[in-house]
């Protein structure tokens, strides 16, 4: 029986388009991954392209139909202001889409991997001073000063954009919810760097005394063609699985927050914000709609992160 082969963390080479396709046919074996990829793909699909799936506006308002459960107009039903759940659920998706993204490629791809890449390969006092930073951050609580970061800078950050709309041509950003997204990118950004920039130095450290660093310096490549060159190649799949682990906390970070009412702020759509309308006791009982409709879209999600996760790293891993 022919072994299973498995990728070589430690290569210097680019990774070869055949062991992408090994990758994607040890996933493809797994059945709950692909279960998983395929909700993740229709919620964010259909948030990607809200304005062209969602049958009604995210704002859209009607109190004579305030509270309905699910009929022929409404699918899922409408909550206290008459605002169709299926399209709020649909816009709630673009929303978390968009931080996802805007973290992962700001707080993990930037800021993660540039300084778990400088602090491997430079070592020394940068090494240490990163890494200390890094310390800091995770030593304190991390949901706690996502709350307070949001609660104290929400307001601030909303007032600057609305002077600089005053001073500028541009209008609209507050008053679509925009400027909200800041601070949650921000706060977010803050502490979800810190993992991907350790995994990451662990791996250089080792790469940086192989023999082709060694020859790359004694050749007299600079630095920055060291790292982007010849050390980012051989972190990679690191990088992938990091940002496969971190999504799925990432988006239930943004929720949270918006359940505690310091995140993505209205006339935004937030799941955050329509489980925290539909929580209580008395709610419930009498509306259980309100709760259970972006309840088990968010645990469908949240879950589906999870178990493809864990999958894309069994077969990056060779099982």
């Amino acid at each position: 029986m022919e072994e299973n082969p498995k990728i070589d963390f430690k290569s210097n080479e680019l990774i070869s388009k055949n062991e992408w396709i090994l990758i994607w046919e040890r996933l493809r074996k797994k059945k709950l991954a692909m279960i998983s990829l395929v909700f993740i793909v229709i919620i964010y699909g259909a948030g990607l392209f809200a304005p062209l799936v969602a049958p009604y506006s995210y704002t859209e308002t009607n109190l004579d139909r305030g509270l309905e459960g699910p009929s022929q107009d409404h699918w899922l039903g409408t909550d206290r202001l008459g605002r169709d759940m299926l399209s709020r659920c649909i816009y709630s998706a673009r929303t978390t889409l968009v931080v996802t993204t805007a973290v992962v490629i700001s707080g993990s791809l930037i800021i993660g991997n540039f300084l778990g890449l400088l602090a491997g390969y430079k070592g020394g006092w940068i090494d240490s001073f990163i890494m200390r930073v890094g310390e800091v951050f995770s030593s304190l609580p991390g949901l706690l000063m996502l709350i307070l970061i949001n609660a104290t800078l929400g307001e601030r950050v909303i007032d600057g954009v609305r002077w600089f709309e005053e001073h500028t041509f541009l209008s609209g950003i507050v008053s679509s919810g925009l400027a909200s997204y800041l601070t949650v990118f921000a706060a977010l950004s803050l502490f979800f760097w810190v993992g991907t920039a350790r995994i990451i130095r662990s791996q250089v450290l080792q790469l940086r005394e192989r023999e082709f660093i060694i020859a790359a310096e004694s050749l007299g490549a600079s630095p920055r063609r060291i790292i982007f060159v010849h050390l980012l190649p051989g972190v990679l799949f690191l990088i992938i699985l990091q940002i496969s682990a971190t999504l799925g906390g990432i988006a239930g970070s943004e929720i949270l927050l918006s359940w505690f009412g310091v995140g993505v702020q209205p006339p935004a759509a937030s799941f955050g914000a329509m489980i925290f309308q539909g929580s209580g006791a008395r709610t419930f009982q009498a509306h259980p709609h309100l709760l259970l409709v972006p309840g088990v879209v968010v645990t469908i999600l949240l879950f589906s992160f999870a178990l493809l996760g864990d999958a894309l790293n069994d077969a990056i891993s060779g099982r």
